[in-house]
This record gives C-alpha cells, structure tokens and sequence, in this order.
C-alpha cells in the first residue's frame, strides 16, 4: 500500500511538472490611444486651430439693448475719480453719460464746463453682474467719431476674483482698446501677474487696422478655451491675436481660468489714452453698443 502511494504521488508530480513546462505566462497588454478622427478633432474646443467647434456654441446670455433704459440686472455702474490706477482725467458716473435708446446702448465721455462735478470730465464704466468662464464672447460697438487727441474706449474683462487677489493677479482680457491720437486701429491684450503693462511686459496684439472702426459697427470677439485665447474682429474666421496657455503655466502667467466679468467704458486722457494730449474740442464722444453675447457649448 505504500508504495502505491508514493508511486501516485510521483506520478502526480511528473504529470503538474510536465504540464506546467507548457504553459507560459501571458503577456502583457499594451493599447495605445489611436490617432484622433477628423470629426474628432473638430469638436475639440482646446485644438486652437480650430473654429468649427464653435459654430456648436449655443447663446447663453445676452444684452440687445432694446428698452428703454439700461437693465439693473445686468448692469452696475461705478463711480468716481482719482485716475483709475492710469491717471485719467474722467469722473465716472451713475447718471448722465449712459442712454439706451434705438436698439443701443450710448457710453458718453463729456466735458466738465460748468465746474459743478469734480474734475474736468464725466462718463461712465459699466460692469456686468454676470461672469463666465470659457467660451465665445462678443461685443458689437461702433467707437466715438474721430475727432482728435484724449479719447480711450475699451471693452474688456476682469477675473471675478478682483477682490480678494487685485490686479494684476485677477488676470485681464482686453476685447477692444482704442486710442484716438491712433485711429483707424485697435489693440487686443492680456495682462496678468507675469504679464502686464505696469512693468511693460504685457502680451498684445500691438496696433491692429481697422479703417472703419470710427464709422460702423464691429464685433470685437474672443474665442476663449483652456488653452487658448484668440481674439478676433467680426467672423470668428478673421483672428487677429491669439494667446497660447504656457506649457508650464502657473496662476501668475495664466489666470483664465477662473470666472470673468465684462466692462465697457470711455476713458478720458490717462498713461496711454493722453499720450499725445486731450483736444478740449473733441467732446462730447460716444461709444455705441449693439449688443453683448455670450455662446458656450454643452
């Protein structure tokens, strides 16, 4: 009886030896991701060369500027002197330098003649009670007649977070900013800590041509993802600037992607805008707004 059993388990033994020879261990799996379709591609909002993606953008917010009055929904004014951190020469106020009427909202920069409000220019700055993150942004405007040197319309965006971080580290996106001692050009720029004007270091377009600004109605625009901002005039085709998120991008170069809120406003004079002076002749001067739009896609 023994032997049968150690017999049995040496044969046992020979027959798992034998068979686990044979039997190898798999190997493992390597996948690598394929190379993206075209319609992939296309629906990728971070590819900054492409626009397509955006013709899927669905309208989100809007002001049309059709009553009768600026709406306190969308709208606050803010108000007072002391330079704006530039200098400038205006009084920003809650009445008296904004209108709607005719389907537009009319900004008016106007000068100061009767000596009843401090300093020698009023108008106002508008800023929107909403904020965004991402997406396409538009405003159409038509900019005041040109008519001399002082003048300095701008369309732009601030981080929402202004408060608690400052500027520049809230991070800044200009649409439009025009300077009349320049006309018949426009400039696009981002400021941020990194990057800004106050140490000359800020990221802009430079003077772009627009021989019509002065006369009709463009949209100024940006196309506005986690990698990139482009900037551009009229159809989303037509970019003028674009922004690029820095491979090793910190809160100090790239603070865009965080909310943002809109500003509209007519400064007077100031570091750049009265570079070559303010003509005393030239106002009042008015900044036409058709509308503001914002598209986003789910």
């Amino acid at each position: 009886m023994k032997n049968y059993r150690l017999i049995s388990i040496l044969l046992t033994i020979f027959i798992f030896a034998c068979s686990s020879s044979n039997v190898s261990e798999p190997e493992a799996e390597i996948t690598q991701s394929p190379d993206p379709k075209p319609e992939e591609i296309e629906n990728d909002i971070n590819n900054p060369d492409n626009v397509d993606y955006w013709d899927n953008a669905e309208l989100v917010w809007s002001d049309e500027f059709e009553g009768v009055s600026l709406s306190t929904e969308n709208w606050a004014l803010e108000t007072g002197g002391n330079g704006w951190g530039n200098n400038e020469l205006q009084n920003y106020q809650a009445e008296g330098n904004t209108e709607v009427s005719d389907g537009t909202l009319k900004i008016t920069a106007k000068r100061n003649t009767d000596n009843t409000i401090e300093g020698a220019f009023t108008s106002a700055r508008l800023n929107s009670k909403q904020s965004f993150k991402f997406g396409r942004m538009e405003i159409r405007a038509k900019l005041p007649e040109y008519k001399g040197n002082g003048t300095w319309p701008a369309l732009w965006m601030l981080g929402s977070n202004i408060q608690s971080v400052g500027w520049p580290a809230c991070g800044e996106i200009d649409m439009m900013e025009y300077v009349s001692f320049k006309p018949n050009k426009t400039h696009f720029t981002i400021h941020s800590t990194a990057n800004n004007h106050t140490n000359g270091t800020e990221i802009t377009s430079g003077a772009v041509d627009l021989e019509s600004i002065e006369e009709e109605f463009h949209n100024f625009g940006i196309l506005w993802s986690s990698k990139y901002i482009k900037f551009y005039v009229d159809d989303i085709e037509n970019v003028q600037f674009m922004f690029r998120r820095p491979t090793s991008s910190t809160v100090e170069n790239w603070p865009f992607s965080n909310n943002f809120y809109f500003l509209m406003n007519i400064a007077v004079g100031g570091n750049w805008g009265g570079l070559e002076g303010v003509d005393m002749s030239i106002f009042p001067a008015t900044m036409e707004v058709d509308y503001i739009r914002v598209y986003q896609v789910n």
